[in-house]
């Protein structure tokens, strides 16, 4: 019996903790890289695979190391094990996504042990994807890792197509660049990165597998794959098998469009590793052989290359786990073709009139309650605020900023200025502060464009959410206050850039939903109008996000992967419910709130669990019906077939 190891190490080296909640909405302590330690040897998979002596990588001393038990097979059997694997394992199959070093080490560890890796290590590609972020990332790292097959031509890529880690992430527009470009770079280097032990045992390959395909060699690892998915398609192949070679890009084709989230396509070459005991297993005696599994359990089989029958069932497989949403049945004509453009408050004020507003508020300051008050009347008054007048030049008119964002520098500065501000000043001064803000996070710097700058938009979002967490803190907060506040924080969540990073996460999510709980229910029509463009920014959002997982074959089947889930669509739907109820006086209030309503529930999630019984109790239906009566402030027909829809929609769950 000899020991088993296995050797963790973040390739991040720490950013993904401090960044990606910030990035992608959810935690990820680490990108991993694993290697399997036995018999005195630390093997890995990146360029081929290989071997050197424990710790002596080119990865350094690993970050953790998990025992995985102790092994019965001797190391003359695992080394012909390793062999074998040659040809699959190769530098040209590495891909960081679909066939990396973790894959690698599953298989080993399950034909060492008939164990698995842990599922935090092992989940991580699929968590990623299931990210906006991660979607909107994984075209790039694709086209990073697409090696020209024997069946297509070469493509030179021309001066303009990004080539490196550093190049694609400056044009992945919105997403952070030093977590974007350290992150690709990371994961690049694992799998071109080279040993500092012996030559890797593959050789070359032309074949990439870019889809979302497992391999299996050990029943091990195949039953480890069926367990844990939702859907599996094996594919039992061999490489002397001609309609094996023929159904094979359709098999691949399908786990492209096909993969998503709990959701696997398997191959398993009986000449390869352990790979015809996984054939005994199921009974398996001819290639190809296509077997069908649901929840772990087999419904069906396949014997032969018969494309058309791959496909159907493979569907009719999809179809069972995830059923269409029941919402798609319903005509909703209105609520579908609704504009998904985020609200905004553009129009400027009086710029100098507002900065001398805010001076002479410092200036009644007691002495010392401003100890650095010469340098913030400095910042005001000869940095930020002109700046600010050369992006908003009229006072008139709501309009679209002159080209330019502020300088980092000078964001920098106000930055800090507005964390000395609102120590110092009372609730019912800090109005045209947050009114200068609200002009500003439309002009803000993109993640993309600031990583010379590293720390320069956290700093502002840091002071922005300073902002919020005084108004809501503030009892009774002044009126002032509270609409320059919801004002900003409705023009955040518009900058999807911007938005994403301040109220993602739980923290986020209280933090909004906070803001507009405070004021939908207020006795100011301004106030409540801003209050409902929160509750729309978010809702639009929301719903933009999961109608893209819906279409996005590998999104995970309309989870809309945001933060709070259920918990904030529940309290979004109570806010919103109540709000409606109430709302006597103003048709836009009504028709922002009920937007909102309808975009946060279409489609959703958890409509048959949480929400749907939940819009039930609260007698959802009956309220949005109640503002069609006879002298309702709902007069336009636009807003009474919303209206009329979005009561459909909450009755949907008793039908």
């Amino acid at each position: 019996m000899a020991p088993v190891q296995l050797y963790v190490y973040d390739l991040s080296n720490g950013l993904a903790r401090q960044l990606s909640l910030r990035m992608t909405g959810t935690q990820f302590d680490g990108i991993w890289h694993t290697s399997v330690v036995v018999f005195g040897q630390e093997i890995f998979y990146g360029q081929g695979i290989s071997i050197t002596a424990p710790g002596r990588s080119h990865h350094g001393n690993p970050l953790k190391v998990i025992d995985m038990g102790e092994t019965a097979i001797d190391q003359e059997t695992f080394t012909e094990y390793l062999t074998e694997l040659r040809e699959f394992y190769t530098a040209e199959k590495y891909h960081l996504l679909d066939f990396n070093c973790n894959s690698f080490t599953n298989d080993c560890i399950g034909f060492l042990t008939g164990g698995s890796i842990p599922p935090w290590i092992k989940d991580l590609p699929v968590d990623f994807l299931s990210t906006p972020f991660g979607a909107a990332l994984r075209p790039t790292i694709d086209g990073m890792f697409r090696r020209p097959t024997s069946q297509t031509p070469t493509v030179i890529p021309s001066p303009s197509t990004p080539s490196t880690p550093r190049e694609v992430a400056s044009t992945t527009s919105g997403l952070n660049s030093q977590f974007t470009s350290s992150m690709l770079q990371a994961l690049a280097a694992s799998g071109s990165g080279s040993a500092t032990g012996p030559s890797p045992l593959g050789g070359a390959h032309s074949t990439l597998p870019t889809s979302p395909l497992h391999i299996a060699t050990n029943l091990a690892s195949l039953s480890n794959i069926i367990s844990t998915h939702t859907v599996v398609t094996v594919f039992f192949t061999s490489a002397t098998c001609p309609p094996c070679r023929m159904i094979e890009p359709i098999f691949e084709d399908l786990a492209r469009n096909k993969g998503r989230t709990n959701v696997a396509f398997v191959k398993v070459d009986l000449g390869v590793g352990n790979g015809s005991e996984c054939a005994r297993n199921w009974n398996v005696r001819a290639t190809p052989t296509f077997i069908f599994f649901l929840n772990g359990n087999m419904t069906n089989e396949l014997k032969g290359a018969n494309a058309p029958e791959l496909r159907t069932q493979v569907d009719l497989l999809l179809f069972q786990a995830f059923p269409p949403h029941p919402h798609t049945k319903l005509p909703l004509r209105t609520l579908i073709s609704f504009p998904l453009t985020p609200i905004t408050f553009r129009n400027p004020p009086d710029l100098n009139t507002v900065s001398n507003k805010l001076i002479s508020f410092i200036d009644a300051l007691a002495p010392g309650g401003l100890p650095d008050s010469a340098n913030v009347k400095k910042v005001v008054t000869t940095s930020f605020v002109p700046e600010l007048v050369t992006r908003f030049p009229s006072t008139k008119t709501p309009s679209t900023p002159s080209p330019g964002a502020i300088s980092g520098s000078t964001l920098k500065e106000w930055s800090s200025a507005t964390a000395s501000l609102v120590k110092a000043l009372p609730p019912a001064q800090l109005f045209p502060l947050v009114d200068l803000w609200r002009l500003a996070v439309l002009v803000l710097p993109s993640s993309s464009s600031v990583s010379a700058e590293v720390g320069t938009l956290p700093m502002a979002l840091g002071a922005a959410d300073d902002i919020f967490r005084k108004t809501i803190r503030t009892p009774n907060a002044p009126k002032p206050l509270l609409l320059t506040a919801l004002r900003l924080a409705a023009n955040v969540l518009a900058a999807n850039d911007t938005g994403n990073l301040l109220f993602r996460g739980p923290a986020g999510s209280e933090l909004v939903m906070g803001l507009a709980t405070t004021g939908l229910l207020h006795a100011d029509a301004g106030v409540r109008t801003a209050a409902a463009s929160i509750a729309f920014n978010v809702a639009t959002a929301r719903y933009a996000r999961r109608r893209a997982a819906m279409q996005a074959p590998q999104s995970g089947g309309g989870s809309d992967g945001d933060d709070g889930g259920a918990d904030l669509e529940v309290e979004m739907v109570s806010a919103l419910v109540e709000a409606i109820g109430r709302e006597t006086g103003s048709e836009e209030v009504v028709y922002r709130l009920v937007g909102a309503l309808g975009l946060t529930i279409l489609y959703s999630p958890h409509f048959e669990g949480e929400i749907g019984p939940l819009l039930a109790v609260l007698g959802a239906k009956d309220v949005l019906e109640g503002r069609l009566s006879s002298g309702s402030v709902v007069v336009r027909t636009e807003v009474k077939s919303l209206v009329k829809e979005v009561a459909q929609v909450c009755a949907s769950v008793a039908e």
